[in-house]
C-alpha cells in the first residue's frame, strides 16, 4: 500500500481546501441557526466537480478511484466549517448518486447522473424506517407491479436532504416472502404523484444539514426508475454504505486535521502564569493525543479504500476506520473544547460545532455498535 500522492491530487487537494475555506464559510453561524446549507454554496461544489467525485466524466463527474475521492473530501471537511453542508454533499454522492451509477440503467443514468453532479438535482437516500434503523431489512415499505409503473407505500424517517431533495433512492419491499433479496431500490422523483415530504426535524447536531420523513400513499413509479433488477436492493445498499462510510467519513478526517491546527496555535498563544498554555504538560499532552487520533483514523480510512479500490470484500477495514474516525473526533472535539476552556463554548467561535456534529458520527451510517459487531462477526465470533 503506498498512500503517497501524485503532483495532481497535491494540487486539487490544495484548490479544494482554498476554495472551501474562501468559498464556503460565509454565513456559517445564520446558516446553523437556519438550519439548512446555502443554495448557491451547493452549487458552487457542483460547479467545482464535488458532486459526482467517483462517477465517470462521461456522466458529469470526475472518475476518480475510492482512495482519491475520500482525498478530495478530507480536503473539502478539511477547508469548509459548515461540516452539515459537508454531510449533506457526501449523503446525496454516496447514497444517491452512486447506487444509480453503479446499477442504474444507461437511460436513468443519462437522464439522472449528469444533473446531480452538477448540483442541479440534490438527493435524498430513503430507507430508515420507524422499525428499521440498525436493522435497516427490516423494511415494510412496500412496492407492487402496476402494469409498467410500482406503486409504493409507506413512511421513511430521517431522509438526509429531505427537504430539499429532488431525487429520492427509495428501498421498498417486491416480494417480502424473500426477506433481503426481497427489496428493491427506485429513484423517485419529488413531485411524483402519492409523495408527500415531511417538516425538517430540528437537530442539535450537523443543523445544516435538513432532514425530514417521507411519506408514500399509492406512490406511482415508473419502471424505468428502478434501480437495478427486482430483488438487488439489499446488494445495492449496501455497496452505498460501503461508499458513505469510507469516504463520507474522510471529512472528518479533514475536521480534526483543522481543529488539531487551531488548538496548536491557540496552545501557542494564549498566557497564563507568565507562559503560553502549550507549555502546560496537561494541555500538551491532549493535543499530543489528538495528533495519535487523527494519524491512526487517517490511515485505517485510507487503507480502507485503497482495500475497496482492490475489488476485495472491505467490510472488516471499512467498520474499524468508521469507529476509529467518529470516535477520535468526539473525544478531540471534547478536547478541543477544553483546551479552549469558556472561548470553546461560545458559539460564534465554531470550536464546539464540531463536538455537536462529532455525537452523530457515532450514530449515522451504521452506529459504533453495528461496525464492532461487524468487525466480531469477521473474527469468526
Amino acid at each position: 500500500m503506498d498512500f503517497s500522492w501524485s503532483k495532481e491530487q497535491n494540487e486539487f487537494y490544495e484548490e479544494i481546501r482554498d476554495f472551501a475555506t474562501k468559498r464556503l464559510n460565509n454565513s456559517v453561524n445564520e446558516r446553523d441557526l437556519s438550519h439548512t446549507f446555502g443554495a448557491e454554496e451547493w452549487r458552487m461544489c457542483g460547479d467545482f466537480g464535488l458532486l459526482g467525485l467517483p462517477v465517470s466524466e462521461e456522466y458529469g463527474g470526475m472518475g476518480v478511484d475510492a482512495l482519491t475521492t475520500a482525498y478530495y473530501i478530507e480536503a473539502l471537511g478539511r477547508g469548509c466549517e459548515d461540516s452539515g453542508l459537508v454531510f449533506s454533499i457526501s449523503a446525496h454522492e454516496f447514497a444517491c448518486v452512486m447506487p444509480i451509477a453503479e446499477y442504474g440503467s444507461e437511460e436513468l443514468k443519462k437522464e439522472l447522473l449528469p444533473g446531480m453532479c452538477s448540483g442541479e438535482l440534490i438527493g435524498g437516500n430513503a430507507i430508515t424506517e420507524a422499525e428499521a434503523g440498525s436493522d435497516a431489512f427490516a423494511l415494510k415499505t412496500r412496492a407492487e407491479r402496476d402494469g409498467s409503473d410500482y406503486v409504493l407505500n409507506g413512511v421513511k424517517s430521517w431522509v438526509t436532504n429531505g427537504p430539499v431533495t429532488d431525487i429520492f433512492v427509495v428501498y421498498a419491499l417486491t416480494n417480502p416472502d424473500y426477506g433481503f433479496l426481497g427489496i428493491s431500490a427506485f429513484a423517485v422523483p419529488k413531485d411524483a404523484p402519492g409523495l408527500t415530504v415531511g417538516k425538517p426535524f430540528d437537530k442539535v447536531s450537523l443543523s445544516t444539514s435538513p432532514t425530514s420523513s417521507l411519506y408514500m400513499d399509492n406512490c406511482r413509479v415508473p419502471e424505468r426508475f428502478r434501480i437495478g433488477n427486482e430483488g438487488h436492493g439489499g446488494m445495492i445498499f449496501q455497496g452505498s454504505m460501503g461508499w458513505e462510510r469510507a469516504c463520507l467519513f474522510a471529512a472528518w478526517v479533514g475536521v480534526m486535521d483543522r481543529q488539531l491546527a487551531q488548538c496548536v496555535s491557540y496552545a501557542k498563544d494564549r498566557r497564563q502564569f507568565g507562559q503560553p498554555i502549550g507549555k502546560n504538560q496537561a494541555i500538551a499532552h491532549k493535543i499530543a493525543d489528538m495528533k495519535l487520533r487523527l494519524e491512526s483514523a487517517r490511515l485505517l480510512l485510507y487503507r480502507a479504500c485503497w482495500t475497496k479500490d482492490q475489488g476485495k470484500d472491505a467490510t472488516l477495514e471499512i467498520a474499524m476506520s468508521k469507529v476509529a474516525v467518529s470516535e477520535a473526533l468526539v473525544q478531540s472535539s471534547r478536547d478541543a473544547v477544553q483546551i479552549h476552556g469558556s472561548v470553546g463554548v461560545v458559539a460564534d467561535g465554531g470550536i464546539e460545532r464540531a463536538l455537536r456534529d462529532g455525537i452523530s458520527s457515532t450514530l449515522y451510517s451504521g452506529t459504533s455498535e453495528i461496525q464492532r459487531q461487524l468487525i466480531a462477526q469477521r473474527l469468526g465470533l
